[in-house]
């Protein structure tokens, strides 16, 4: 099996002029992580799947929530309406040729520490003609015959939060302990929820003033004992992590294998499972699906 017979064909592309808000949109509407940034593309044309396109950059989820902080300050406090892709895009992305294995692109997603890649031509046509990301290999994995088990491809390294932290508290988690998603715990340490890039994009970003996002809470009090509620207020409070978390949460057990891990993650869209006996011992991520892949 080869790289163009897993791969996605369906190519979005931005224009490097085009906001940040722009990009975020489109990957809200279309349900993917990652566009290919091309360097004169019409915004009436941003969306189509293109053979013609020469990549260069790429921005994703992750660009989104972190990049700015990298960004020049005078990018920083800008609504998102007005930050152009350019600032926070990777430049000069990896690409890899449709004839390569899907080993090879598992290779070198992990070598890159990137989670998806263009792919092209030839070394000498770069036009596009799909991308590969870890879903697609996550899905490749899932129908392989491998009776690997969860245990011998987790991470037993993982970063928990409460469902009542706030997201600021969340963002230094991930950010402290460089980790790409965090289990959220409800009040008996039960897991319930899981945090990850694709959460605080489609979140923080909410506030075009810079600042994390904020709920309105209705304040009630009685007129009289006995008497009726009757509103009185609404008060601005933080978001917190149950506010943002993906749930119901997916769970398997010790005795699993990584193929039913990479099924459901697959299935469901997600790139996390926490291993759960008991209390949780690990959790799989599309990492570990992809080291499984180069192992073989």
């Amino acid at each position: 099996m080869k790289v163009k017979d897993i791969m996605s064909t369906s190519v979005n592309i931005i224009g490097t002029e085009e906001p940040i808000s722009r990009a975020r949109n489109l990957m809200m509407k279309h349900n993917i992580s990652r566009l290919i940034v091309a360097k004169k593309q019409s915004p009436d044309t941003a969306t189509s799947k293109s053979t013609e396109v020469i990549p260069i950059g790429v921005v994703t989820k992750t660009d989104l929530t972190h990049r700015l902080d990298q960004a020049e300050p005078k990018w920083r406090r800008r609504p998102i309406d007005n930050i152009p892709v350019n600032v926070v895009m990777t430049h000069d992305p990896v690409t890899i040729f449709p004839e390569a294995t899907p080993k090879q692109a598992a290779e070198i997603l992990l070598e890159n520490n990137i989670s998806g890649m263009p792919v092209i031509k030839s070394e000498s046509d770069k036009s596009v003609v799909g991308i590969i990301t870890k879903l697609d290999l996550i899905r490749y994995y899932s129908n392989l015959d491998d009776k690997t088990g969860v245990e011998d491809i987790m991470d037993d390294f993982f970063i928990t939060v409460h469902r009542h932290h706030t997201i600021s508290h969340v963002i230094h988690e991930m950010k402290g302990n460089e980790v790409e998603r965090v289990i959220v715990l409800d009040d008996s340490n039960k897991p319930v929820g899981i945090i990850t890039h694709t959460n605080l994009a489609l979140g923080k970003m909410l506030n075009s003033e810079g600042g994390l996002p904020s709920k309105d809470v209705k304040m009630a009090r009685k007129n009289r004992n006995g008497g009726e509620k009757i509103f009185r207020s609404v008060k601005e409070l933080s978001m917190v992590a149950e506010d943002i978390m993906s749930a119901p949460l997916f769970t398997l057990s010790k005795n699993s294998t990584g193929v039913e891990a990479a099924k459901i993650m697959a299935d469901e869209r997600i790139n996390g499972i926490p291993i759960v006996n008991d209390e949780i011992i690990g959790i799989v991520n599309a990492r570990n699906i992809i080291r499984a892949i180069v192992k073989r």
